[in-house]
């Protein structure tokens, strides 16, 4: 009748349950109600104190069967079985009749414990050691790509001045000299690939530097908009930024300010707008609009389907290849889809899933679209999408995603796992279910084995074979969500039952573990810089292209994941259960860090912000005119 009660009251609240919880949900109730009815005949053969115990009991035994992080956690899980079990049966009276049957319940834990074992046994000694890994290939020609991009870097400015040429067609911005001058007396490692640059300002470069900064002006006076317009002071090297409605400007102008304000070369001064949001803002037609036609009225797409609006000005070819499948050029031909070529791997053009893969493609939590050449500095954006890239400022003046070294650990002391916790940003959860089709819902569901059909490679005749199992070794994955929200009232219900969130989790807790995975959330994740720094190997997957693109290399500074996962369950078991793995995994750890110290510093970021406002300021130049290629 309680039991009743309660569900009537969840139903009147929430809603009719979904579907898919609603057996499980009943078969709960019915295993409480059970439980309850005998924990009473028990106390009723001895005392109320055996209540306690059989609470207890059930408690280990669910926690046994639900997670057992490690062997000996396992063994301590099945002792206090067996502990509480003797301690039932020293309440119940002697002369009660099937007392020592209770020793039965022994048999759950012990055979689960079994049973996993033999599963984790089979599964690390088939595990594919040694050269024949088809990623052992992939990381040899990534170091190669590595070392051509380090040394193809100009060291002479006229190298450079040719090299800019070369690559964009045009003469260098005004200042540019300065700008190299202040690179090399820096060490910095990267002077000629900066495409993601050129790529962001390349199609406003069809407006008219009056125009560009007419647009620039009524965009920021327009409070639908939700932009920042930021100005950089070439004099006194200071940048302020002001909104129409808002006051946080979320670390935009400190952020410049840190970066440039030892800067002593000179720069013009700039204006230029910043998005608010996480997620981005601006689509470009290919025709790039009719450049003298203001306002640019945004659009609200927030809570709605966007694949369709972002892909509409693709190549036909290349939706037309793409519909049966994805792209070849992500998938190797040992049947897992091991990133191989990371553009391809995050060209939304050439892959249509991602319309059922991402909460930014199904459900964004805010998406306010500017359809036109408009200006728009965003931390990241989807490869068809036109927003101008600038260093996010959770990489450089915000504590929770800075690298502390008082908190990081030698790869010898790390848990050998995958690390990863976190709420579940990303998308909005609608009451329609489809947030198990998110990005995060569903990575945090492999990982807690609530999936099934888990691939591997095996070797059979000689050969690579992929393999199905209903089975993931749980031990190898830490992973939780610790806060659920951005939902209705009722998917919030619904993604607590699915999930049984963690309440809590240390913000370096990752730090201990040997892999940690880095994902995005509404827009891009701040942590990643964090995790590289860390001397733990970085497994990334992302849809976002992001300032450093032209620098970090997959597979020698990070281990990159399709949108998929499909190699997932393989990668992880592979990089933590054979020696070969296990070596890459450090290697990939070390260089990551290694890089990082080289080419992410503050400094860096500052090179990428200097040459960007130079790029800013010819556009703005009001003697330039439009171009016309």
């Amino acid at each position: 009748m309680v039991l009743a009660s309660a569900f009537v009251a969840q139903t009147v609240y929430y809603g009719v349950p979904n579907a898919e919880l609603v057996v499980p949900t009943l078969l709960s109730g019915l295993f409480k109600a059970i439980a309850w009815y005998f924990t009473s005949k028990a106390a009723q053969e001895s005392s109320w104190c055996i209540a306690p115990v059989i609470a207890t009991l059930a408690a280990i035994i669910n926690a046994h069967l639900s997670r057992s992080s490690s062997e000996a956690i396992a063994v301590m899980g099945v002792l206090a079985c067996l502990l509480a079990i003797a301690q039932a049966i020293g309440i119940i009276p002697r002369s009660s009749r099937g007392r020592w049957a209770l020793w039965g319940f022994a048999a759950i834990p012990i055979g689960f414990s079994l049973y996993q074992a033999a599963q984790i046994r089979s599964l690390s000694s088939a595990a594919i050691d040694g050269r024949v890994h088809p990623v052992e290939s992939i990381i040899e020609v990534a170091k190669i790509d590595f070392q051509r991009l380090t040394k193809r870097q100009s060291r002479e400015f006229p190298q450079a001045v040719a090299e800019y040429k070369h690559r964009y067609g045009m003469e260098p911005p005004p200042g540019f000299e300065d700008w190299f001058k202040f690179a090399m007396d820096n060490q910095s490692p990267i002077i000629d690939d900066f495409n993601i640059i050129y790529t962001s300002i390349a199609p406003f470069l069809r407006l008219s530097g009056q125009d560009f900064t007419r647009i620039t002006a009524d965009t920021h006076r327009n409070p639908d908009a939700d932009v920042w317009l930021c100005t950089f002071n070439g004099t006194s090297k200071d940048t302020s930024c002001n909104h129409p409605l808002r006051s946080f400007d979320r670390n935009t102008a400190l952020l410049f300010n840190t970066l440039l304000q030892n800067l002593t070369r000179l720069i013009p001064d700039v204006s230029f707008l910043v998005n608010h949001l996480d997620e981005p803002r601006v689509l470009i037609p290919p025709s790039g609009g009719e450049t003298g036609q203001y306002p640019f009225r945004p659009e609200d797409f927030t809570h709605r389907p966007t694949f369709d609006l972002l892909t509409k000005h693709c190549p036909r070819q290349n939706q037309q290849a793409s519909t049966a499948r994805d792209s070849p050029t992500t998938r190797a031909h040992h049947l897992l889809p091991f990133v191989r070529d990371i553009t391809a791997a995050k060209d939304v053009c050439r892959n249509p899933s991602f319309a059922k893969q991402h909460g930014l493609f199904l459900s964004p939590i805010s998406f306010h679209l500017v359809e036109g050449l408009v200006p728009i500095l965003s931390t990241g954006a989807p490869s068809t999408m036109g927003d101008i890239i600038f260093p996010s400022p959770a990489y450089t003046v915000e504590e929770d995603f800075l690298y502390d070294a008082a908190h990081g650990m030698e790869w010898e002391k790390k848990r050998n796992n995958l690390y990863w916790a976190g709420s579940t940003t990303g998308g909005y959860a609608a009451e329609d279910a489809k947030w198990k089709d998110f990005h995060r819902q569903r990575f945090v569901a492999l990982a807690q084995g609530r999936l099934g059909g888990y691939q591997y490679l095996r070797m059979h005749n000689g050969g690579l074979m992929n393999m199905v199992s209903g089975f993931l070794n749980r031990r190898l994955f830490d992973v939780d969500f610790t806060r659920v929200f951005m939902c209705a009232v009722r998917a919030c219900r619904d993604e607590e039952d699915y999930f049984h969130a963690k309440r809590w989790a240390d913000k370096d807790a990752g730090l201990g573990s040997r892999l940690v995975f880095d994902l995005d959330g509404n827009g891009i994740s701040g942590r990643y810089y964090k995790f590289l720094a860390s001397r733990s190997a970085v497994l990334k997957q992302t849809v976002f292209r992001e300032w450093h693109d032209d620098r970090l290399v997959p597979w020698v500074h990070y281990i990159p994941v399709s949108m998929g996962m499909e190699e997932l369950p393989e990668l992880v078991l592979w990089l933590t259960s054979t020696k070969s793995g296990q070596t890459r995994a450090r290697e990939i750890a070390d260089q990551g860090r290694e890089w990082y110290e080289q080419a992410l510093r503050p400094v860096d970021r500052a090179v990428y912000v200097y040459r960007l406002l130079l790029e800013l300021a010819r556009l703005q130049d009001p003697e330039r005119v439009a171009s016309k290629g």
